[in-house]
């Protein structure tokens, strides 16, 4: 479906289309994000701007619509965010402070609605990616990706899948992060 998700209208869009197609929301997976890196002190407002609208207002609006969904069905659900191993794990050389203060919202609200919507049913968890083979990539050099990862080598969009697929089926995991990254968020290498 095509549009803004940083617009509440998008949003609405989207809940009401899965309703219809499907006549209920189980699983929600917030994977619209932008990414873009640059020294902290050259983000512009518009740049500033982007990022939230995407990042955050679209989470915002569309989670929310579908939590009362899933509060409405009384079945319980989950949703799945798409945050980012940098948000925890910063690496020189990689400056992306103002994206990873969005990212990091990511994934402290996982575990506040972990929390809030537990007894409901409604499970919450976050998937943080390291450094994926997707176009994003198709400018990195293979020697620069695979030094970002301990295990030399970036994940695949499947391994991200994999991840995305547990979580919306682990039916006691609620409130985690799982890491894709190769090990990059626990250590020096």
């Amino acid at each position: 479906m095509d549009g803004d998700i940083g617009q509440p209208a998008t949003a609405a869009r989207v809940a009401e289309t899965a309703l219809s197609r499907f006549g209920s929301i189980d699983v929600l997976v917030n994977n619209a994000g932008i990414f873009f890196n640059r020294p902290f002190t050259d983000y512009t407002a518009e740049d500033f701007r982007s990022l939230v609208s995407t990042n955050l207002a679209g989470f915002l609006y569309v989670t929310q619509l579908v939590v009362k969904q899933m509060l409405a069905q009384k079945t319980g659900g989950s949703v799945v965010t798409i945050t980012a191993a940098l948000a925890r794990n910063p690496i020189r050389g990689v400056p992306a402070a103002v994206p990873m203060m969005t990212k990091g919202g990511l994934e402290t609200v996982t575990r506040q609605l972990a929390m809030e919507y537990a007894k409901d049913g409604i499970r919450v968890n976050a998937v943080a990616p390291g450094v994926v083979e997707t176009p994003l990539h198709r400018d990195t050099p293979r020697d620069v990706m695979e030094s970002l990862s301990p295990m030399g080598r970036p994940s695949t969009v499947n391994d991200i899948t994999d991840a995305v697929l547990y979580l919306t089926d682990a039916a006691t995991v609620t409130g985690q992060t799982l890491y894709i990254d190769g090990g990059a968020h626990f250590g020096r290498w």
